[in-house]
């Protein structure tokens, strides 16, 4: 019997857009749309005269910090969350690594890129993709929460039930700023046993792909050999800006209020596919997407593209396969032409 191919780890949503160069509606990539938000276009663009001065990153630093309750020493500003992959990667030094699939592809890649060897541990659909145990012998275990691509949002105490001496339990948040009151969140929590570390991007909910800006939260020892890894200026002037801009207390009511709308937004797209007795849902998404399962998913996915519209594919995430496809959450007018589209593709197949 064949063994089924190993996952493309290096595939990402955009290139579900970028393909063949057509005008899709993006539901493939999990930014918020009409981002960045004026008022963040022009704090950058009020750098572009501090160029000639070498990054400074005290006052970015200090305002994550400050937004996490932490000490600066537990913050380290990166290039996205992706750099922060990269140096964990280089830095630790595990002699079993678990990685909670179906997630976020680039930690494993990393790893792999590395020299490491990964062990997967694969959550299942059939209980909602429910957290479960990890081998008792894993000194790293890397987990995404809410996960991408599953949108499920796991217990904060089942992800701290992980955490022990001799562990770095490596936590991917990126999507966290897309929960209403970052509820299940351990981007605050110090106590835990072992090395608890938090990746945290403001991609999603700014619309910052483009910059390359992201941090990591743990322990100060851990923070100061990451940081020792990088090269020197790693994130620009730009970057720190929105590191610093995106952390006070106006922007983060203004992702709440996101958050809340986007929750709406996510209900109107959930019973939109409950008409569709092909279309099923596992678990509870929480985030800005949703995973589905349908018959011939692949050739619904290209069947969308004749209508307009780029959805992720989901056979490169491991634990998944050819029938999963992930939809990114829109206005309600978006979501509306979407599934008007689906009942085109799933009537004519």
């Amino acid at each position: 019997m064949t063994a089924a191919p190993e996952p493309d780890l290096r595939h990402h949503g955009d290139a579900e857009v970028r393909a063949d160069g057509l005008g899709l509606v993006d539901l493939a990539v999990n930014v918020r749309t009409g981002t960045p938000p004026q008022w963040l276009r022009e704090r950058l663009a009020a750098t572009l005269g501090e160029l000639a001065a070498y990054p400074d990153q005290k006052a970015a630093r200090a305002a994550v910090a400050a937004r996490h309750a932490r000490p600066v020493e537990e913050v380290l500003l990166t290039s996205g969350a992706a750099e922060a992959f990269v140096l964990l990667a280089r830095v630790l030094t595990p002699h079993h690594i678990t990685v909670v699939h179906p997630q976020f592809t680039e930690p494993e890649a990393a790893l792999r890129d590395a020299g490491h060897r990964v062990h997967r541990v694969l959550l299942s659909p059939e209980d909602g993709f429910r957290l479960g145990a990890v081998p008792d012998e894993a000194d790293l275990v890397v987990l995404g929460n809410p996960t991408n691509p599953t949108s499920v949002l796991h217990p904060a105490e089942a992800v701290a039930a992980l955490a022990r001496p001799g562990r770095t339990l490596v936590v991917d948040e990126a999507f966290m700023d897309t929960v209403p009151g970052e509820r299940e969140s351990l981007a605050a929590v110090r106590d835990l046993p072992g090395q608890v570390v938090v990746l945290r991007s403001l991609t999603k909910t700014w619309g910052l792909a483009g910059l390359r800006i992201g941090y990591v939260l743990g322990p100060a020892p851990l923070i100061a050999a990451l940081g020792a890894a990088q090269p020197l200026w790693p994130v620009s002037t730009p970057a720190l800006a929105a590191a610093e801009a995106c952390s006070g207390p106006a922007a983060l009511a203004e992702a709440e209020l996101a958050a809340a709308e986007l929750a709406l937004w996510r209900e109107h797209l959930l019973k939109g596919l409950a008409a569709f007795p092909a279309v099923r849902v596992y678990g509870e998404p929480a985030a800005s997407f949703i995973l589905v399962r349908l018959p011939g998913a692949a050739a619904v996915r290209e069947r969308l593209r004749e209508h307009g519209f780029a959805v992720r594919r989901g056979d490169t995430f491991p634990g998944l396969g050819e029938e999963w496809l992930r939809i990114a959450v829109r206005d309600e007018a978006t979501t509306d032409r979407f599934l008007n589209a689906l009942e085109k593709v799933l009537g004519s197949a």
